[in-house]
């Protein structure tokens, strides 16, 4: 039975991602950078994907689309899903697939909180289920680097 729980819990690790990021910035701000679309196309995508195009109907239902574009001249990728749970400033819920073919085109479900925390907003992000651990290793790279390109931009607004 023991071996049945640390298997489980290792299913459960390998197929979600979680990140936790503290922003030197108001929740509101936080949460707004994420739900309106003139602010998210400044700073969504890895830096060497930033976004080229965003268009959001930001309600429980709504759909997302946006483009990322390569810095180095790879193919453009495009992305999306449907809003399911929207609580300003608190959480929202959506889903994220790429519009490809294969295991990228998988749907996931993203849900973000966002907190204040000492001052700061700070802002859990979790996304799931991934086909593979190399999957979500690669997820983790672009959030990672587009978080820090958010936490530039709301330090700057």
């Amino acid at each position: 039975m023991a071996g049945r729980n640390k298997s489980a819990v290792a299913e459960a690790v390998r197929g979600e991602l979680v990140i936790t990021r503290d922003f030197d910035a108001p929740r509101e701000l936080v949460f707004n950078a994420w739900t309106d679309p003139k602010h998210i196309v400044q700073w969504f995508g890895p830096r060497d994907y930033p976004s080229t195009q965003m268009d959001m109907d930001v309600r429980v239902g709504g759909v997302w689309r946006g483009c990322l574009k390569s810095t180095e001249g790879k193919p453009d990728l495009w992305l999306g899903g449907v809003f399911r749970e929207i609580a300003k400033p608190e959480r929202l819920v959506f889903t994220f697939a790429w519009e490809e073919p294969g295991e990228r085109g998988l749907e996931t479900v993203v849900a973000i909180t966002f907190s204040e925390h000492e001052g700061k907003t700070r802002m859990t992000f979790r996304q799931t289920p991934f086909q593979s651990v190399t999957e979500r290793d690669g997820h983790h790279y672009g959030w990672s680097s587009t978080f820090d390109r958010l936490a530039e931009y709301v330090a700057q607004n």
